[in-house]
């Protein structure tokens, strides 16, 4: 396994297929409708402006297994060291660590880039994604009791977070 950030042009395709499996067969997503290249093509383009790493994991021949990423949280100015992530895996790859391992290159690059808080919006029903927030030192911040209806049934939004010692001079400006 080797780390590398993602292109659009190179994972794109891999990307779009893992966000449609996670939007067609679980709750990791409050979104009904498959995403398409447009909307992947956006979604590189946020990152990109915003200085947002992509980082994947992959084979020795280069097969996307799965991957991570941060964006802006709320947006405000004074957020400016907060981000709220997510990590996502191939279904061919879950239960390798893979999860752990990717996670693990985000804080790094969170921390790289003088960040202060990663929020994690997890679905209260996935069980596997809270233990792994809780297994890296996330703690539980609050539950949003019934946000999101999928699958007939409403869903819960817990939200965690992970402070780090960055950055060394935080500033209003």
């Amino acid at each position: 396994m080797q780390f590398i950030p993602c292109t659009l042009e190179q994972h794109g395709e891999a990307i779009l297929a893992i966000f449609n499996d996670a939007i067609a067969h679980s709750t990791a997503l409050y979104e009904y409708q498959p995403r398409d290249m447009a909307r992947i093509q956006t979604w590189f383009e946020a990152k990109q402006a915003g200085s947002y790493p992509v980082i994947g994991a992959v084979t020795a021949e280069g097969e996307l297994m799965g991957f991570a990423s941060y964006g802006a949280f709320r947006g405000f100015p004074a957020n400016k060291y907060s981000v709220e992530h997510s990590v996502y895996i191939h279904p061919q790859h879950r239960g390798k660590g893979l999860g752990l391992a990717l996670m693990r290159e985000l804080i790094a690059a969170a921390q790289a880039q003088q960040l202060h808080v990663l929020v994690g919006a997890i679905d209260a029903g996935n069980q596997a994604s809270i233990a792994l927030h809780q297994r890296l030192g996330f703690e539980h911040a609050g539950t949003v009791k019934q946000v999101g209806f999928k699958f007939g049934r409403w869903l819960d939004l817990a939200l965690y977070q992970l402070i780090l010692t960055t950055p060394e001079y935080p500033s209003d400006n």
